[in-house]
């Protein structure tokens, strides 16, 4: 790996803990307080309806007893549903509870918010730049796109 391409690495990797700070401060805002891990089997489950308990467990790679004691604090605060899956009654389908939807909307406001917030900062053209930038780090992050296909052509690399 070229020295360029390392400096590049240290600078996204700086910028991610920027981002990451950002996001976790609106979080951290956010009352009723849920913990990170909570917060993540509730990104899963909204991400998926089709979530069981073997599923989540394998998604989070935990042991499924942890997976369920997740579960457990959840339900027991009025955010998760365990109901029997329709396709086959042995198994258990997690459902998130319109509390839990409205949590999780109210978070991504808070965190769109606070990168709006950020986003002002900077100046116009640095924005877009950045724009261009995220679009073709994702398209160069997704291993479904061949790389002959991620146009990353008039993008600055420094």
């Amino acid at each position: 790996m070229d020295d360029h391409v390392t400096d590049v690495a240290a600078a996204v990797e700086s910028a991610v803990e920027s981002l990451l700070s950002v996001l976790d401060s609106a979080r951290a805002a956010q009352t009723p307080t849920v913990p990170p891990a909570q917060l993540r089997v509730l990104s899963i489950i909204s991400g998926n309806r089709q979530t069981n308990m073997s599923r989540l467990a394998e998604t989070l790679d935990v042991v499924p007893s942890s997976a369920s004691r997740l579960c457990d604090r959840l339900e027991a605060a009025g955010l998760l549903r365990r109901v029997p899956d329709p396709r086959d009654r042995r198994e258990v389908r997690l459902m998130l509870t319109p509390t839990a939807r409205r949590l999780l909307d109210q978070i991504r406001e808070r965190r769109r918010a606070a990168l709006a917030e950020v986003l002002e900062r900077m100046p116009p053209g640095s924005r877009q730049e950045l724009l261009r930038a995220l679009e073709s780090f994702a398209a160069a992050a997704d291993p479904a796109v061949p790389a002959e296909n991620n146009n990353t052509e008039g993008l600055r690399t420094a």
